[in-house]
């Protein structure tokens, strides 16, 4: 299979392009940069220079595929709506691409803060109906294309995807700890964040462009739910820093735009997925990885 990537260059996906190639498959990335294109030539891909701004470069790297894998986003967290907005005209142009063709189109979502109450989230719950923006209404747009003959399917994922070369919350949250001079949870620290390894991530995505029928929505979660003092305290050992818990009023202080969901218990399952797809991780879980020592090198480098 032919496959189109957009983030081919990034932290996840670099792990698919592996994978793809692995399991057989081409694969032509999005390169907006040149270190990017240099990134993924490297690892033996195509390249299709564009950016998620250039929708004929999207459409085209669209038609030219027997599969799409949409991974780019832009993470401004100051620009949350209109990144949503990049995101949902991306999604829009390759979608009428792909439109009666029954080619798959596979993009990424999230798990954190889909279920209340502490509840573990499932492929079966929807998020909030009544979304206007963001990526749940994103990901509603893009399962609504199976009606339009597109092999839709979104692949959440937990919000600590850890591995080597991770930039993502967990090398933040370990920033905080070293600027603070504390590792600190909020309240008791019992509350949870699930989980994944990049290369289980990887091998999910390679499984939902081969197998997910149109319209589905998979989790790759490896661990439901990983207590967040847990967290604090590998980090407060490898820093050497004391571990201490702040209140849910001090956490925005403390983490910044962080405090909004650091103290949120969101487990996630992936019981239907791994059921539907025979999907099994296989690399070490958070704690574990965080114990390597490799995130402390690269914090201490930064």
């Amino acid at each position: 299979m032919r496959v189109f990537l957009t983030g081919a260059s990034g932290f996840i996906g670099s792990a698919v392009v592996a994978e793809l190639l692995g399991a057989g498959h081409e694969v032509v990335g999005l390169a907006r940069a040149d270190s990017s294109a240099e990134a993924i030539s490297a690892a033996g891909a195509e390249i299709q220079r564009g950016d998620l701004d250039d929708l004929d470069s999207l459409r085209t790297g669209a038609e030219c595929s027997d599969g799409v894998i949409h991974l780019a986003y832009v993470h401004d967290f100051s620009k949350f709506e209109d990144n949503a907005r990049i995101d949902q005209r991306a999604i829009d142009a390759i979608g009428e691409a792909l439109s009666g063709s029954d080619r798959p189109f596979v993009i990424a979502n999230g798990t954190l803060m889909l279920a209340a109450g502490g509840r573990a989230a499932t492929e079966e719950d929807g998020g909030d109906p009544a979304a206007r923006l963001g990526r749940r209404l994103n990901e509603q747009l893009l399962l609504g294309l199976a009606d339009s003959g597109v092999r839709s399917a979104s692949l959440r994922l937990p919000p600590t995807v850890h591995g080597e070369r991770d930039h993502g919350f967990v090398p933040m949250i370990i920033g905080i700890a070293r600027e603070k001079g504390v590792s600190a949870y909020v309240g008791d620290g019992s509350n949870r964040w699930p989980a994944v390894h990049r290369l289980d991530a990887a091998s999910l995505f390679r499984l939902a462009l081969e197998q997910a029928p149109a319209g589905s929505v998979l989790h790759g979660v490896g661990e439901e739910g990983v207590p967040i003092r847990e967290v604090a305290e590998v980090i407060g050992r490898h820093l050497e820093v004391p571990v201490a818990s702040i209140s849910a009023e001090q956490a925005p202080e403390h983490f910044g735009f962080l405090g909004a969901f650091i103290g949120a218990d969101s487990p996630a399952s992936s019981a239907l997925t791994r059921a539907r797809f025979g999907w099994q991780p296989s690399q070490p879980g958070l704690i574990d990885d965080l114990e390597q020592g490799h995130y402390f090198e690269v914090a201490a480098a930064a």
